[in-house]
């Protein structure tokens, strides 16, 4: 396929950086307009271009999920011999094969594929991902940390129902040359885990989003949901660890100096120059203040981040 031409070609703007796809199937772009069309160009460009040439060839059988390995730069995903995909991080150079049935299922080209080449191609140029909400009030932007299964992403939604605004639910990138904390964040949708049906009434007919890899989820576009504010971005004031128990009595407890720094880089998952990049983008976070907040209920734990963002507002 070294000769395969690609006559198709779109620019999109994932986190509002443009990336441009070259393919020569048109259910490769409208899979891209499904993942990035929600975005128009804020932060300018990256000579990033995406190659997909998809193959006649097929089986009777859904592709399954791709293995991912990486060294260094290097970072392959290889579902068979038939869908596939290479990338060099240092260069920005990716290429991915896919078979005519893995254009029938567009959640698996988009979860399996595309998405993961774009954020992988930005996360090594220009942001650094890291696992945390994001949400503001008044312009003071609070990160919600924590363990898979922490409650970020319900924090993060209950904060806006409140009246707070949202950024993101639980992965948030910080912008690599940004003088400031600031993050970039899917704030055009939310994700939940099933359990949050019994929290927010809204979701209860929510069925669960099929997905290809991750734990079990309801993904709901902002549009979808009661009114909320919204902001693709944000600057970061306060980090915030939660821990979230049964008969907790809510607070806030002040973590030392660093302590988001040094977590967030024990967190990476890039290697070699690029985890080096992303260790030295981190320590933007070295002076933010950092707590854990204790905590039952939302309201409770609301109430004290509340109590947060006045006292940042005093200080600045």
């Amino acid at each position: 396929m070294f000769d395969m031409e690609l006559p198709l070609r779109q620019t999109f703007y994932p986190l509002g950086f443009a990336v441009e796809i070259l393919t020569n199937r048109s259910e490769v772009l409208d899979a891209a307009q499904a993942s990035f069309g929600h975005r128009r160009l804020s932060r300018g460009g990256t000579g990033i271009q995406i190659r997909i040439g998809v193959t006649d060839e097929g089986g009777s059988q859904v592709a399954p999920e791709p293995v991912r390995r990486e060294y260094k730069h290097l970072y392959s995903m290889v579902a068979n011999t038939e869908n596939q995909a290479i990338l060099d991080l240092k260069t920005g150079t990716s290429f991915i094969w896919l078979n005519r049935d893995a254009l029938k299922n567009s959640l698996y080209l988009r979860h399996n594929f595309l998405e993961k080449t774009v954020y992988l191609l930005l996360g090594s140029s220009m942001v650094t991902d890291i696992h945390a909400a994001c949400v503001s009030k008044q312009r003071i932007g609070v990160l919600l940390c924590g363990d898979s299964g922490a409650g970020k992403s319900t924090l993060a939604y209950a904060c806006a129902r409140a009246g707070w605004t949202y950024t993101s639910d639980d992965t948030s990138y910080l912008i690599n040359h940004s003088m400031v904390p600031r993050v970039i964040g899917h704030s055009h949708r939310v994700r939940f885990r099933p359990a949050a049906k019994k929290l927010f009434p809204e979701l209860e007919e929510r069925e669960i989003t099929p997905r290809m890899e991750g734990k079990a989820s309801i993904e709901v576009p902002v549009a979808e949901l009661p009114a909320m504010e919204t902001a693709p971005e944000a600057t970061v004031h306060a980090v915030v660890y939660l821990k979230r128990y049964p008969e907790a009595h809510a607070s806030l407890v002040a973590l030392p100096r660093r302590s988001a720094t040094e977590q967030m880089s024990r967190d990476l998952f890039s290697a070699g120059d690029i985890r080096s990049k992303h260790e030295r983008v981190l320590e933007k976070l070295a002076g933010v203040p950092t707590y854990e907040l204790h905590y039952c209920e939302l309201n409770d734990a609301i109430m004290q981040l509340e109590m947060l963002t006045q006292g940042s507002l005093r200080e600045t």
